[in-house]
């Protein structure tokens, strides 16, 4: 344990990484159904340029703080947990989980740059399948943390 935190203060990081959790998923499923509709929108466009300032506000505004928020409070749990948790498989499994939702996040990132510079070359359907991505993943990371199946 690296971390000692008193009963109150540990549940007030857990709170807090659980909304900051909520905030970045709320990101993660939102901007690629942004993407979704900008694919149909003309480049250069009103309704393309609208799409553009959304997707860098949510990115910039709300899912890259909500990140590192997540990160930071996150850490400071693992940093708490108890002898023997790291020898635990499900510990493993959920933090693989979580790398696959900064992949996505990263991703998303990158399909935003190439929108702001009209170089989407991705289709509409690609964006809908990516969209549930990160549901899958938080899917798993709940069960890992909640249930702790292995």
């Amino acid at each position: 344990m690296l971390i000692e935190l008193s009963g109150t203060a540990y549940l007030w990081i857990k709170a807090l990484h659980i909304i900051s959790v909520i905030a970045w998923m709320a990101g993660l499923l939102y901007l690629p159904r942004l993407f979704v509709y900008h694919t149909g929108a003309e480049p250069g466009s009103d309704k393309s340029e609208t799409f553009k300032i959304m997707e860098r506000r949510l990115l910039r505004a709300i899912m890259n703080p909500a990140m590192i928020a997540s990160f930071l409070f996150g850490g400071i749990l693992l940093a708490n947990l108890a002898e023997g948790y790291w020898e635990e498989g499900w510990i493993h499994a959920k933090l693989l989980f979580v790398a696959g939702l900064v992949w996505a996040h990263m991703m998303m990132a990158r399909w935003c740059k190439a929108f702001e510079a009209d170089a989407n070359e991705k289709s509409e359907t690609y964006f809908r399948v990516m969209n549930e991505v990160p549901t899958v993943l938080m899917i798993g990371i709940v069960i890992f943390a909640v249930v702790k199946p292995f």
